[in-house]
């Protein structure tokens, strides 16, 4: 059963397990059955005809399913471009701007370790230097983020890179106001959007990003391996292709360059890609905003009750986060707890370490329902020995 009971039949058409309390939509996500049939009939339609699909009819294809996504995220359809994830979005950007010695790429400390490791390489091979600039919580306004991010700015400052919401701790950083400030300083940004489509409303346009990569099989719901790149249309020229293949040197007549590099990489499987479009139609269908609305209220509930049962100081008001939050717990080993609450109380959800701080990250979508946050209440109270 879901949050509410007239949610309850968008509930039941996700596939995870009954005998799991799932509390970690945020890392893979999970797909309704009727976008997964979608993508299962995609890829029948591959097999029946692979020549004619891939060959012949693939890029329309594509084109299709990318203009409802285009539409959704606020931006144009030749300034998107399917990709696998967000991770690979974030090294197409970084294997193509053109870092020299001595350049610096400023980040935050709450940035995805993948994401982390990919720009410690790129600046490892060009002589640049890759800065995790700390944003120390609590947070109270987006000034005061602001001026943390920007006391690691310097004239070597070439890229800021961040998260829209970030994985470790789920804050929804002020991307808008960070992105106009870098403009005005003449400095590229790029976006680690991976947890943004379906959770929060989004306008790439307006939000001012020279790149931004997003996931679609996280909390928008369509199957693994669906994501976005897009690319200011003035930054696209800076661009290379990761994989060369048949889009390199094609320069299509009335197709976007980004398109020609990244749309088709050799043979794969582009079945997730187009069953995007059905998760976003599922979503419309079942009135997501309001399942959303619901999510964060329960885990607001959530946050506050473990609050009160272990005395933690918030990291921020609920403004700062969304369906997803990362809720302070006592000093500990967190790899211990998390696999303690999976193993005796089949409980599925991430403890953290974060600065020697240790977080449950509760992350809610429609099929979770106030059972589930009362088995986690009781999960944690048993295993940390608080006694009432």
């Amino acid at each position: 059963m879901g949050i509410q009971s007239r949610f309850s039949a968008a509930a039941d058409l996700f596939q995870v397990r009954s005998d799991i309390t799932f509390l970690n939509h945020g890392s893979f996500g999970a797909c309704p059955r009727p976008v997964f049939e979608v993508y299962q009939e995609w890829q029948r339609r591959l097999e029946a005809d692979p020549v004619d699909f891939l060959g012949r009819r693939l890029n329309g294809l594509l084109d299709e399913a990318r203009a409802p996504l285009a539409a959704y995220v606020g931006t144009q359809t030749d300034d998107i471009v399917f990709v696998e994830n967000a991770t690979l979005g974030v090294n197409i950007v970084a294997h193509s701007l053109p870092l020299e010695p001595g350049d610096e790429v400023l980040a935050t400390d709450h940035e995805y370790g993948a994401a982390d490791r990919t720009w410690r390489f790129i600046c490892g091979q060009r002589g640049a230097h890759y800065i995790n600039q700390p944003i120390p919580l609590p947070l109270t306004s987006d000034e005061e983020m602001l001026e943390y991010l920007w006391r690691g700015v310097t004239l070597r400052t070439k890229v800021i890179f961040v998260s829209h919401i970030t994985s470790p701790t789920a804050l929804i950083f002020p991307l808008a106001k960070i992105c106009a400030r870098a403009r005005a300083a003449g400095i590229i940004t790029v976006v680690d959007g991976a947890h943004a489509p379906g959770h929060i409303p989004l306008q790439l346009d307006t939000l001012g990003a020279d790149f931004y990569t997003g996931n679609c099989h996280k909390w928008l719901c369509a199957p693994k391996g669906a994501g976005f790149l897009y690319a200011r249309s003035e930054r696209q020229a800076l661009l290379r292709p990761l994989i060369v293949s048949w889009g390199w040197e094609s320069e299509t007549p009335g197709r976007s360059p980004l398109q020609d590099y990244f749309g088709w990489v050799g043979t794969k499987d582009p079945a997730s890609y187009l069953s995007v479009p059905a998760a976003i139609a599922f979503q419309r269908e079942y009135d997501w905003d309001a399942v959303r609305l619901a999510c964060h209220e329960l885990a607001l509930s959530a946050y506050q009750q473990i609050i009160a049962l272990f005395g933690g100081e918030p990291i921020c008001s609920d403004a700062w986060w969304g369906q997803m939050c990362a809720i302070p717990l006592p000093a500990g080993d967190a790899l211990t707890l998390q696999q303690r609450l999976r193993e005796e109380w089949s409980i599925e959800i991430p403890v953290l370490s974060w600065h020697d701080r240790r977080f449950v990250r509760l992350s809610l979508q429609g099929y979770n329902g106030p059972a589930d946050v009362e088995r986690l209440l009781t999960a944690l109270k048993a295993l940390l020995s608080i006694v009432l």
